[in-house]
């Protein structure tokens, strides 16, 4: 309940902090407050705009989504008329004015660049071998703590597919159809890689790394009546991919089990199809991984990697730019990344293991309209209180996907596929 105070308070709300500690205590309040608008600033104001405040309403208004922005005008405008200063108004225009037409050059498309050539460094420093495997294990937890999270709510929004959609750059996008895309996504990288829908030579076993809750792998296995096993670190995700796929009578088809990509349960040359969608982004050994896909691959297999890498590096570059490295590592901290690596990377270790075949292309403009969707529904009713419910990773997650879409527009992030075969 509101007070009316007079006088000055002669103890806080909470007990005084000693004079040892205070010092400390503000250090802190202020380290944390810095941070969390370091990471939600953006976010904000791709959504709302460059006024981080309350509007102003009249009570009797009838509130569109529109009038919101106008409203927050509406409020620096109450507010020195309220306190009297009609001669700041002047300046408070002009300065309006001058920080639109900053706004407006900041925000217009970056040019893209061609990069080239492989990065000699990663992002972050090299762990050292005592505490690589501490290092490992804590990012493998919370892989499948953030999955255990966020997957219930993607789903109940976004369906069975957790992965980008595939657009035509021409395509006038409506929200019903991210769906399909996601459809199209997988038929997409199948043609890519060739691989075949005739009855003797299409794939017979498959394996899903990094699989959800399974919609690849159900999807695979209907199109080619194939037997597919999908890995994940996440037990949600595995149960939840195991009922879907008993609830669709794929059962005898499909099963999926909590498994290390790194290590996985499967013996040498098994697999028709090893399929890699969107997972090789959590992977911190990267040789390690394709090594894996490799040795799992029958000899004639095809392995398809759709990921997320950086750009390629310019011939002469070490490294990324410090600004590139900023985002870079602000997404890695809300998404359970390690250091990120580029598509001339992926095939340089493809080609250090003598695969055939090998082939890769940028796919960033056909995925371009996803993360404003993502963002469009995560700011839904409904997906405002799936997030609230889920837990903090997952509002971690959603408060960085703005700079997915910063990564993209600034030629820093790759939405690339790498596709080979092993030897026969």
């Amino acid at each position: 309940m509101a007070t009316t105070a007079v006088g000055v308070s002669a103890t806080p709300m909470t007990e005084k902090l000693t004079a040892a500690d205070d010092d400390q205590q503000q250090q802190k309040l202020k380290k944390g407050i810095a941070e969390f608008y370091d990471e939600s600033s953006g976010m904000w104001e791709n959504i709302w705009g460059e006024h981080m405040h309350h509007g102003y309403y009249n009570s009797d208004d009838v509130v569109e989504l529109s009038d919101h922005r106008s409203a927050q005008i509406r409020m620096i405008e109450q507010a020195l008329t309220f306190a009297s200063v009609s001669a700041l108004r002047a300046i408070v225009d002009t300065h309006h004015h001058h920080h639109r037409q900053i706004h407006h050059s900041l925000t217009q498309p970056a040019m893209a660049t061609t990069a080239v050539g492989v990065s000699a460094t990663p992002m972050t420093e090299k762990l050292t071998a005592a505490d690589d495997d501490q290092q490992q294990q804590k990012l493998k937890k919370g892989i499948a703590e953030f999955y255990d999270e966020s997957s219930g709510m993607w789903e109940n929004i976004w369906g069975e597919h957790m992965h980008h959609g595939y657009y035509n750059s021409d395509d006038v996008v409506e929200l019903s159809d991210h769906r399909s895309a996601q459809i199209r996504m997988i038929e997409q990288a199948l043609t890519f890689a060739s691989v075949s829908d005739d009855l003797e030579k299409k794939p017979k076993t498959i394996v899903d790394v990094g699989c959800g809750i399974g919609g690849s792998s159900r999807y695979l296995a209907r199109k080619y009546g194939a037997e597919c096993h999908g890995i994940t670190l996440s037990p949600v995700q595995a149960e939840r991919a195991n009922a879907l796929a008993a609830a669709q009578g794929l059962a005898d088809k499909v099963s999926f089990q909590v498994a290390d990509a790194l290590n996985q349960p499967f013996p040498d040359g098994k697999f028709d199809l090893v399929w890699s969608m969107e997972s090789g982004e959590h992977m911190p050994d990267k040789l390690k991984f394709v090594s894996e896909l490799t040795r799992v691959a029958a000899p004639g297999a095809t392995i398809i990697i759709v990921t997320w890498c950086h750009r390629d590096l310019n011939p002469g570059e070490k490294s990324l730019r410090p600004e590139e490295e900023k985002i870079l590592n602000k997404i890695c901290s809300s998404f359970y990344l390690p250091a990120w690596c580029s598509t001339a990377d992926y095939v340089k270790l493809l080609e250090s293991l003598s695969l055939q075949d090998i082939k890769s292309a940028d796919w960033s403009g056909n995925v371009a309209p996803f993360w404003p969707a993502v963002i469009k529904t995560a700011l839904s009713w409904k997906g405002i209180t799936s997030l609230l419910r889920s837990g903090w990773k997952s509002i971690r997650g959603a408060m960085v996907m703005p700079l997915m879409i910063e990564g993209f527009k600034k030629d820093v992030i790759k939405f690339s596929i790498i596709t080979c075969k092993k030897p026969e």
